[in-house]
């Protein structure tokens, strides 16, 4: 049985947001070389960078 890898689900990710100029959804993430050679070799399960979009996290610290 082959293992695939599993993804986040990048579509609810703060990380991935729409460029004007590219006209495409793309991954905004910033990483080093060397960051993203581990990432590039790496066997994760999951994307190790990903966070949860939530439009409502400033409003709860404003109350």
């Amino acid at each position: 049985m082959k293992k695939e890898k599993i993804r986040a689900v990048c579509d609810i990710c703060v990380h991935y947001e729409y460029d004007d100029d590219a006209g495409e959804v793309i991954c905004t993430l910033n990483l080093d070389e060397d960051e993203y050679a581990r990432y590039l070799t790496g066997n994760y399960k999951t994307c190790p960078y990903y966070q949860p979009y939530d439009e409502y996290k400033v409003v709860r610290k404003q109350n």
